[in-house]
């Protein structure tokens, strides 16, 4: 058995925990219990990445120390990981003092590697994102290419990291190693930004103070570390590098699981770091998609954002796992349909699943007593039980590559094996025909076959496994499954009378628990000079089209009395068609700051309102295109 390291990223503290940070979490955590089950040691690492600007300016907006902001809100995440139930092995903070220690030594081996030299950087920085841009990349020459927002043009004494150096040991890595970053798309999409030519990284900042200070032998005290690099670090910090390195050993089977969005900095700076420490490098980064909410991206400003809590809380944490796990391919983005949710609940869990076992205990009640001995399967149902063993094997193939989705779904067609074996040969007329020993051998392979279910769902769904696994008298762990799955064995069972495994769902209750948030939500009074800072013109629609890849989103010019028409993308493609919008007159909120949305530059936002349909809004008569609405 090997030693087994994985890893989510250390959330930012900017925010609470959301439905993404739930997602990539409760992936790691699969992963990491899969391992176990395995037999494989395994050291599980999540935490919380506190430091710079955005830190500090967050902080400073609410009356608090960047310290006291970081233990809030990271506080937070650990207690909804703790109430989730995730398996992590240690949180770690990268406001901690031996991370501090060991971000100083790896910078300290860095500079002496002659990997680290000191100059002057000019560019334009996104504090959002914490992010460098080269202005060639920035919509309208000031706005951040990712989120939209102004970035700041930054000119600062720093020192800097030879990435350049590194270019071309990267592409070999990423030849050399298949399955380095996962999915395929997604390494295919760094191989080419890394192709396209890597410019050495600044790696300090002056212009602010919450960060890492460098090590003592620089004498440089008005230098802090970049977040990131600080951030990347924590991976080795956690197992002790340069200090207590007992748990190093984990990091030469080190496993990522991070969002699209950090992709960059996981695939092609930190191997970059790695190889000027001279060590290994990890062997996969595996990066997923991001979640929408019934079509549309989640935002606080409309209200829907996921709260995973809340989910977990209405429909249950084994059915928000499962859900999660299952919806979306591995690297693709996902939608959160309370509809599609309760059709899994519906559907696969209690119909496939949970009346599965409701039968198998019916059925041994009234054949056996409850026994079911497993003695005549392979007389009469080795295909049965071959085809459910290569199906098994395909799951863990799956997990192989994060495939979370594919897992699982292997695993539904043992359930659907099984499923159809009751309804194919009819235990009932078996026992009527005088045939009991095949009824019961029946029984017996169904029982095996979700026993094998069991075992393989139980790190995705580690409490409804075990409620299985309590039904059938068997224990869930590594020698179970090397007799079921690494072997292809069959055992017997003592059936016991349970509750059922999942109820269903018969009306929808999430919208429910958004609405009470929103009636319980303050309005905020504003005042008239507050007001007065929204600038509302009316446009006429020059131009109207769909946008290539989009079925949401239209793409307008819009003539605002101005110099030239306005440029903005709009999510309301279901809702009208171009051509009929074409000439028509349009409220549009005129100041706001342009954003890329779909790789489009959006100048503005027209005004709608909805209440099922959605209806843009205009003027009672036509007037003078760029009129003040106000």
């Amino acid at each position: 058995m090997e030693k087994r390291f994985i890893t989510t990223p250390i959330y930012y503290v900017n925010d609470v925990p959301h439905i993404g940070h739930a997602y990539t979490t409760i992936i790691a955590d699969m992963m990491a219990r899969l391992y176990r089950l395995q037999g494989h040691e395994t050291y599980f690492l999540t935490g919380t990445d506190e430091h710079g600007q955005k830190i500090e300016e967050a902080a400073k907006s609410r009356g608090f120390s960047p310290k006291e902001y970081a233990d809030e809100v990271s506080g937070k995440f650990k207690a909804l990981w703790d109430e989730f139930e995730i398996s992590y092995d240690h949180f770690i903070r990268t406001t901690d003092e031996y991370h501090i220690k060991t971000a100083q030594n790896a910078f300290d081996i860095m500079y002496k590697n002659d990997d680290i030299y000191k100059g002057e950087y000019e560019g334009f920085y996104c504090v959002s994102c914490e992010t460098f841009f080269p202005e060639s990349q920035l919509i309208d020459g000031e706005y951040c290419p990712d989120c939209g927002k102004q970035t700041r043009l930054i000119k600062e004494e720093s020192y800097f990291f030879r990435l350049s150096k590194y270019q071309d040991k990267l592409l070999k890595w990423y030849e050399d190693e298949e399955k380095c970053i996962l999915p395929k798309g997604k390494k295919n999409e760094v191989v080419s930004f890394v192709k396209g030519g890597l410019k050495d990284l600044s790696i300090t900042r002056t212009s602010f103070e919450w960060g890492i200070k460098l090590p003592e032998s620089l004498n440089e005290p008005k230098h802090v570390m970049y977040v990131w690099l600080d951030a990347l670090i924590n991976y080795l910090s956690a197992l002790g590098y340069t200090r207590d390195e007992k748990n190093m050993d984990f990091w030469n089977n080190a496993m990522h699981i991070v969002g699209k969005d950090i992709l960059r900095f996981h695939a092609v700076y930190w191997p970059a770091f790695l190889m000027s420490l001279n060590l290994p490098l990890p062997k996969h980064v595996a990066a997923h998609g991001w979640w929408t909410r019934d079509g549309k991206k989640m935002s606080k400003s409309i209200g829907n954002v996921v709260n995973p809590k809340e989910v977990a809380d209405t429909y249950g944490l084994e059915q928000f796992r499962y859900f999660l796990l299952r919806e979306v391919p591995f690297g693709q983005d996902g939608d959160f349909s309370q509809k599609a949710f309760i059709n899994r609940i519906n559907s696969e869990l209690c119909n496939d699943l949970g009346n599965l076992l409701n039968r198998i205990i019916g059925m041994s009640s009234k054949y056996s007593n409850y026994e079911i001995n497993s003695k005549d399967v392979l007389k009469y149902f080795t295909d049965e039980i071959e085809t459910a063993n290569a199906l098994c094997k395909n799951a863990l193939l799956a997990s192989d590559e994060v495939a979370t989705n594919r897992y699982l779904e292997e695993l539904w067609k043992v359930l659907n094996l099984a499923n159809a074996s009751i309804a194919k040969y009819e235990p009932w007329n078996l026992i009527k025909d005088g045939e009991k020993d095949k009824a019961l051998a029946l029984v017996a392979m169904v029982s095996n076959l979700l026993a094998k279910v069991a075992v393989l769902l139980s790190p995705a769904m580690p409490k409804s496994a075990d409620k299985i696994a309590k039904a059938l008298s068997f224990d869930v762990n590594t020698n179970l499954y090397n007799k079921l799955i690494k072997d292809g064995g069959i055992i017997d069972f003592m059936a016991v009378a349970t509750e059922p495994l999942f109820a269903k769902v018969e009306v929808p209750s999430l919208e429910n628990v958004v609405e009470v948030k929103k009636e319980e939500k303050k309005v905020e009074v504003i005042n008239i000079d507050e007001f007065k800072k929204c600038v509302i013109k009316v446009g006429t629609i020059l131009e109207c089209e769909n946008i290539e890849g989009s079925d949401k989103l239209l793409k307008f010019q819009i003539d605002l009395g101005e110099e030239k028409p306005r440029q903005i993308i709009s999510g309301i493609a279901k809702f009208y068609n171009p051509s009929e919008l074409v000439g028509k007159q349009v409220c549009v909120l005129a100041n706001l700051k342009p954003a890329k949305i779909f790789k489009h530059l959006s100048e503005g936002m027209i005004l709608s309102a909805e209440d099922g349909k959605l209806t843009l809004l205009s003027t009672l008569s036509k007037v003078q295109n760029g009129a003040i609405v106000g």
